[in-house]
């Protein structure tokens, strides 16, 4: 009996590429359907979650939205490893800059994900775990990255389950020399070992938790377009 529909994915086996571009907003996923993509076809839209398939320079390539926070790209993650033989999941999103040589519009590339989410309690781990991204993904983007022009900054960014953090832990992440801070990347990263596929984070620097500076909701929805080629270059 097949897996496919699922409850949180309408398409049908065969709908997705063997890689999906995981955008968190359903909005930028449809700008790069609609910017990049030859012939997308829309193959899901349940809860308004945009997933589309087309071709970029002759290959396959899905795009689809996750939407924010760990609980939310796991269910994605997992749905599209294992029931729609996804081989890799590639986010692009948007991060805050912790690291004082990361700056608004800096392109990262997430190596780690430290997490003080309990998602890895699931598989065993009682305490915090820092999972790790495919390394050929990671090779790969970094050698596109350099093809446009952009140097991207590569190290262990930091995965909250919290949005507006009373902790006001950033001096402490960047003791630690992390990169920035999001929502997604250890939930997609652990998903992907438990599946045994690849997942890389490709995030944007949106706002720099040093300065305040920060971007609009439609700079990042249209704007980050360096992240978006990267990607789709590996895909």
């Amino acid at each position: 009996m097949s897996n496919t529909p699922t409850p949180h994915i309408s398409a049908k086996e065969g709908d997705f590429a063997r890689t999906v571009l995981m955008p968190g907003d359903p909005l930028r996923s449809k700008f790069i359907a609609e910017h990049y993509l030859e012939n997308p076809v829309l193959v899901n839209n349940t809860r308004g979650v945009q997933g589309y398939t087309g071709t970029y320079k002759g290959k396959r390539v899905s795009v689809m939205a996750s939407g924010m926070g760990i609980p939310s790209i796991s269910i994605y993650a997992y749905e599209l490893y294992n029931f729609y033989n996804v081989e890799n999941i590639i986010r692009i999103g948007t991060a805050g800059g912790v690291r004082e040589d990361v700056h608004v519009r800096d392109i990262v590339f997430a190596m780690s994900a430290y997490t003080d989410s309990n998602f890895g309690r699931q598989y065993g781990f009682d305490g915090n775990v820092a999972p790790c991204c495919s390394f050929d993904l990671l090779v790969k983007a970094r050698e596109a990255a350099e093809k446009i022009g952009v140097n991207p900054k590569i190290g262990p960014m930091f995965t909250s389950d919290v949005f507006y953090n009373e902790s006001n832990n950033t001096m402490l992440l960047k003791k630690l020399g992390i990169l920035a801070v999001e929502m997604e990347s250890a939930g997609l990263y652990l998903n992907a070992a438990r599946a045994k596929k690849n997942a890389l984070a490709i995030c944007t620097i949106s706002d720099d938790m040093n300065t305040g500076e920060a971007l609009s909701a439609e700079d990042r929805q249209t704007t980050f377009t360096q992240m978006m080629e990267i990607a789709l270059e590996i895909a």
